[in-house]
This record gives structure tokens, C-alpha cells and sequence, in this order.
């Protein structure tokens, strides 16, 4: 059964509500809605243009056997429609790679995945020895199984890998290139840093299958020089002449 007098409290509402509004930006009541037992909410349509869609809300109230409504609380509330300001995100995770500018500074995430302590035993021997020499000497975390993962992954789907429009058209590929300088450790297999000044990669890691035009044998030879190859049998063996090995991509 409704409240006749928190329902008749339409007046008592509206001043609440004029008393912390811009003047004239209380429209037209929207009707009334009970929250429990003596107590419910008037809705009034907000004229601000904006906010548009919100609507003030004023809940009241009355005791027991009271005859006469009180005003417990005053909100502007948002409507069907109405413009709100997007999800707020924590800048830890709202920033993206590129963002970081002079001056910024990342916050310290203590359980980065990429990271381990340097005293962990990984299973990689060649990790592993890297971590013993940083124990006591140098850094107290270094790259994890998956920060190494992570950032192959990243480097080898990016402009420096064997997909980048400047790879697949490059003469050769940097497996096979002068410049190219490769990486410590177990990404050596995969990647190394270009050490050529007039390369577009220059100074940037790059996968064995990149390229670009400073390959440090320029163009590919139409008639490449012959070399003696050895061909072994159970018995001895007998050279051939056979094409130098040409890389291609």
C-alpha cells in the first residue's frame, strides 16, 4: 500500500531540491518510487542542458505514526540517455607503449610476469648463468621465460621482422648481412641489432629473416662465383662445382 504522505511530499521535494539546483533547472515531476517501508524518492526531470537524460532524485522519509515527511537526500542521478563520462581506468593501465614521456615514470609493479628474481633457477643454463653473475652484482630482476616470449613474439610480428614491406622486397636478409650484430643470450638464434647507417633499422633489433636495401652485399649476383664442394661416400670422395649459396627470402 503506497505512503499517502511521502506520495503527497511533491512540493516538500521540489524545494529540496531548487535549494542545491541551478534556478530553473527543476522540471516537471517524474512521479514517485517507494524504497522501503516510510521512506521513497521523487524524480524530477533536470532542464540544465548539461545534463541532459539526469534527473533529481529526493528521497524522504517520516517516523512511525509520523504525519509529515523529511528530506533525507538530494541527487542528480543519470537517465535513460543520459551522457556519462566513460569507465574510469587506473593509469597503470591506461597507458600504452609509446606514451611514456621525458620526465614520466612507470609505476614499480613488484609482480610483473616479464621479471624474476636474478637468484631463480629458470631450467635455461644460459639464463641461468646470467643470473648468478647479476647476483650481488648487478640487477636484482631479469628477464622471465615469458618476458623473453613476450618480447620475441612482439618484436618478430613488428616492422623489424621478416613481414615488414621493407623485408619482403630486400634483396637478402640480415642473416647474411655484415651489419648485422646479434643478440647475447638464447634470442641470438632469432635476433640481433643492425648496426648499418643507412639502414631504416638502424640501431634497432631485427630478426635474422629481415631485410632491407643496405644489405652489406648490395644486389644479389646474376652469375655468383663457383666453389668446390666435397661430396663423401662410404669410399672417399669427388669435388663438384656448385653455385655459391645465395640467401633468398
Amino acid at each position: 500500500m503506497a505512503d499517502e504522505t511521502l506520495t503527497a511530499a511533491v512540493d516538500l521535494a521540489r524545494r529540496a531540491a531548487e535549494e542545491i539546483a541551478e534556478p530553473g533547472t527543476v522540471g516537471e515531476h517524474q512521479g514517485y518510487q517507494p524504497e522501503g517501508e516510510r521512506v521513497g524518492t521523487h524524480s524530477f526531470e533536470c532542464t540544465s542542458p548539461a545534463y541532459r537524460g539526469w534527473r533529481w532524485a529526493v528521497t524522504v522519509a517520516r517516523p512511525p505514526r509520523g504525519r509529515t515527511a523529511t528530506v533525507d537526500e538530494v541527487h542528480l542521478l543519470p537517465g535513460i540517455g543520459a551522457l556519462l563520462a566513460p569507465t574510469w581506468v587506473p593509469w597503470s593501465d591506461r597507458i600504452a607503449p609509446g606514451d611514456l614521456g621525458p620526465g614520466d615514470l612507470l609505476p614499480f609493479n613488484a609482480e610483473d610476469p616479464r621479471l624474476e628474481y636474478g637468484f631463480e633457477a629458470t631450467g635455461d643454463e644460459e639464463v641461468d648463468q646470467m643470473a648468478f653473475w647479476e647476483l650481488g652484482l648487478g640487477r636484482e630482476r631479469v628477464l622471465s621465460r615469458e618476458g623473453r616470449a613476450e618480447a620475441a613474439e612482439r618484436w618478430y610480428d613488428g616492422s623489424h621482422g621478416p613481414n615488414a614491406a621493407v623485408a619482403e622486397q630486400a634483396p637478402a636478409q640480415c642473416e647474411s648481412c655484415g651489419f648485422f650484430l646479434p643478440l647475447a643470450g638464447t634470442l641470438r638464434a632469432v635476433f640481433g641489432v643492425c648496426s648499418n647507417e643507412w639502414s631504416p633499422s638502424d640501431g634497432q633489433v631485427v630478426s635474422l629473416d629481415h631485410g632491407c636495401g643496405a644489405h652489406s652485399q648490395g644486389g644479389i649476383s646474376v652469375n655468383p662465383p663457383q666453389a668446390e664442394l666435397p661430396i663423401l661416400d662410404e669410399v672417399g670422395y669427388d669435388t663438384l662445382l656448385l653455385p655459391d649459396f645465395v640467401p633468398t627470402r
